[in-house]
């Protein structure tokens, strides 16, 4: 069970170490980009490719998608990123259990987002976790974890890239102990759990009033998707790739403190720090340098980018 571009690679490995996938549970497929064109979910498009039945029910409540696993009878479920909480009637299904790969060291980071959220929050460090899954949410048994450290260039979409691999490698080892029923039970310390909730677009807001090293962190947290953004006269602009600038400014926070063609530009945030911003992404264009965007757009010193869509 499972849906975006991180589930494939453990699906693939599963396929490879001659594991028998009887059947791929899936998300709906959804209209997507500007023409809404309705797009496969990444596993369904792998699972095609290899001849295996694709499911894709709304959910659980009516019954019909538990009677569906009931026909295939399978040995055990793998869950990653799969976006849907089973209820305990499927986790008691499979003799074997539910075994869930998730994206971060738990207890941290419980839910939906923990990528982001790691690097959104400053995290040196982050991993995967395989586990035996409960009725909690990310509250079961641990059977094997692995760290990985956070750059300080690293960005929500390095680290998804880095725990992508790592978690199908880490899946594959765990299957001997877990099919053998010999699979460590290691009961995580509910205290030290945090929680990373589903990204919203307003998530992405940037506040100027922020110390620049979280302005920062929120930028690269939120690289690729949906994009870090603040306005200039009314329109919405992306940032991405900033870098800390040495010393202070006495500037309201959101002010435009320099105009380098050649490298970007930077914002007073607010702690007195710049931020150097070098990539950016204009309402409705493509990412591009910050200096190529400088070269065909003029923007004064001291302008003002404002949080609630406009400039002072």
């Amino acid at each position: 069970m499972g849906t975006p571009d991180f589930a494939v690679p453990a699906l693939v490995r599963l396929c490879e170490d001659g594991h028998e996938v009887c059947g791929v549970f899936t998300r709906p497929d959804k209209p997507r980009g500007r023409g809404m064109k309705l797009t496969l979910t990444p596993v369904k498009e792998e699972a095609l490719s290899r001849n295996i039945p694709v499911y894709q029910p709304a959910g659980f409540k009516n019954g019909q998608a538990l009677e569906l696993l009931r026909q295939l009878h399978p040995d055990i479920i793998i869950v990653v990123a799969y976006g849907c909480l089973l209820p305990e009637n499927v986790l008691a299904l499979p003799p074997y259990g539910c075994i869930n790969l998730h994206a971060s060291l738990l207890p941290k980071y419980r839910g939906a987002a923990p990528i982001q959220w790691s690097v959104i929050n400053g995290e040196s460090e982050t991993g995967v976790t395989v586990m035996h899954m409960s009725a909690g949410l990310d509250e079961g048994d641990i059977i094997f974890s692995e760290a990985v450290k956070i750059e300080s260039e690293d960005t929500g979409g390095t680290v998804h890239d880095k725990l992508m691999a790592l978690g199908a490698s880490l899946l594959s080892a765990s299957m001997p102990d877990i099919c053998s029923k010999n699979a460590p039970r290691i009961a995580q310390e509910g205290r030290l759990s945090t929680y990373a909730p589903r990204i919203q677009k307003s998530d992405a807001l940037i506040d100027w009033n922020a110390p620049a090293s979280h302005t920062r962190n929120l930028i690269r947290g939120m690289d690729p998707w949906p994009g870090a953004y603040t306005f200039i006269s009314g329109k919405q602009i992306k940032f991405f790739a900033p870098l800390l600038l040495d010393g202070q400014y006495d500037l309201p926070a959101g002010t435009l403190i320099s105009n380098v063609p050649a490298q970007g530009l930077a914002v007073c945030c607010g702690d007195g720090r710049g931020l150097l911003i070098t990539q950016l992404q204009a309402e409705g264009g493509r990412r591009m340098n910050a200096g190529e965007y400088m070269r065909g757009h003029a923007i004064k010193e001291g302008v003002r980018f404002d949080s609630a869509g406009g400039i002072e």
